[in-house]
């Protein structure tokens, strides 16, 4: 008999969910959090044991109070690039842990494996966002800023939802995702350059 706690789904279904958590980890990891946590607490979704953790009130206040921080925080041009740089070394190994967590009953190498790629997916979904991001943080004007951080709000449930009604359906959006981020390489990639330069300059005014 399966043990309470243990996800009960078809492989497809198992591998969107742990896509979308670590997608979610490298877009906003405390909602992702928060939002699991919450659906978990309130029975709309059975976790895994692994992360039944995240429907403890004490880890709902946590992931809740750094979600409406990150909220903020993203909303203010180079604000949202610094908090970014700061979160590389936070959403990629959060990603892995949360992807490697929905297999976690299926044996140290499918972990592992799952642990790969979940670290890949969310390390990729933050360094494109942090690289348009500092990209449009060149810019003067802070429309496009909000208006990228508001769709990061809508996307975000969205996704998740997407991935338990429709795994098939997440799993094709994904991959056409990491499509266009491969398309728009170049200008991702001057952006994270200018927000790299832009830190070491502020490093650089602290030393002096």
């Amino acid at each position: 008999p399966e043990s309470p706690g243990t996800l009960t789904m078809p492989p497809l279904a198992e591998l969107a969910i742990a896509a979308a958590l670590a997608w979610g980890s490298g877009l906003r990891l405390y909602a992702t959090l928060f939002l699991i946590g919450i659906a978990g607490h309130f029975g709309w979704i059975e976790l895994p044991g692994q992360l039944d953790i995240l429907r403890s009130p004490m880890v709902l206040a946590a992931s809740g109070f750094m979600s409406l921080v990150e909220f903020f925080a993203d909303k203010l041009p180079w604000v949202d690039s610094v908090w970014d740089a700061v979160h590389t070394f936070i959403r990629i190994p959060a990603g892995a842990a949360l992807a490697a967590a929905v297999f976690g009953d299926a044996g140290a190498g499918t972990t592992l494996a799952a642990a790969i790629i979940g670290g890949t997916v969310a390390g990729g979904t933050h360094l494109t966002k942090a690289g348009a991001r500092a990209m449009m943080n060149t810019s003067p004007e802070p429309f496009s800023n909000w208006t990228a951080s508001l769709s990061e709000d809508a996307a975000l449930p969205a996704g998740l939802w997407l991935a338990g009604a429709h795994p098939l359906a997440f799993l094709l959006g994904l991959g056409v995702l990491a499509l266009i981020a491969m398309v728009m390489f170049r200008w991702i990639g001057r952006g994270l350059v200018a927000l790299l330069r832009r830190l070491r300059a502020a490093d650089h005014r602290r030393g002096s």
